[in-house]
């Protein structure tokens, strides 16, 4: 029996190893490049981490303009998470909103209609946090 357990242990364990990715110091840190930002109408956005680095984990920066919103209000199958660097944000939820500021998370569970907007006088900067699904 602890022999069978052994063996099952065992292979579990070279599974892992197998598919677990290696990565080196120069993937794991990424310093703010803005020569790699991407440019938006309302201002510009730049991924610390694209969906293809992990299993479509993802950390991006998103950089709004007084008085504008980097889309409407939307929904997708994927849970969502903002958490607000600098500047005021007007947060839209499944038809509700409230205006929150720096060091506030927001979170948007899945498909649920959601949307920020800069209200403030300065640039809105926050970092939207998600997963997506594997194509």
């Amino acid at each position: 029996m602890k022999r069978k357990l052994a063996l099952t242990v065992w292979g579990m364990l070279m599974v892992f190893c197998v598919q677990a990715q290696e990565y080196t110091m120069e993937d794991c840190v990424n310093e703010l490049d803005l020569d790699r930002a991407v440019i938006k109408d309302s201002g510009y956005q730049y991924w610390f981490i694209g969906k293809d680095f992990l299993d479509g984990r993802t950390l991006k920066m998103s950089v709004v303009m007084p008085g504008k919103s980097t889309h409407p209000p939307h929904h997708h199958l994927e849970d969502e998470m903002f958490y607000i660097l600098e500047g005021r944000a007007e947060f839209y939820l499944d038809g509700k909103t409230i205006v929150a500021g720096p060091h506030t998370s927001l979170y948007c569970p899945s498909m649920s209609k959601h949307g920020l907007k800069n209200v403030g006088k300065q640039e809105l900067k926050y970092l939207v946090i998600k997963k997506y699904q594997k194509e």
